[in-house]
């Protein structure tokens, strides 16, 4: 899988009506979910833990979700971006459903060790 690959492109082809149809299997899509979720906890967390900074992976999240999503380079959205972003929207209009709830997952992580770290924080806990 390269980076600009979407994760629904790992499934299998299924014929619907005449059309061919990605669908991601179900145990492939739950891994995926619980992949994402600690990946970005994990990261998350750890930022957290060396920066001070609570929801510092929160707001980096949409930066990465970007660069997974759309195959515009970074620097295109300072350059040219009115073009950077139309692209951007239709590069996740086009996701399927499986890639918005992984992608989702991730957040969620992110967003979770946020909330940890403020949790540990609050009973004393000074390393965090």
């Amino acid at each position: 899988m390269t980076l600009y690959q979407p994760f629904s492109k790992l499934g299998m082809k299924v014929k619907s009506r005449g059309k061919t149809a990605m669908q991601m299997p179900l145990p492939l899509l739950l891994i995926s979910i619980l992949l994402f979720f600690v990946l970005f906890f994990g990261i998350g967390f750890l930022l957290n833990m060396l920066l001070r900074m609570t929801w510092i992976m929160a707001i980096i999240y949409p930066v990465v979700a970007i660069l997974i999503v759309d195959k515009v380079r970074f620097t295109d959205y300072i350059t040219s971006p009115s073009a950077s972003f139309s692209s951007l929207g239709t590069s996740i209009s086009n996701l399927a459903a499986a890639d918005l709830i992984i992608l989702l997952s991730g957040l969620a992580g992110a967003i979770t060790a946020g909330f940890t770290m403020r949790v540990l924080r609050k009973k004393g806990y000074r390393m965090f």
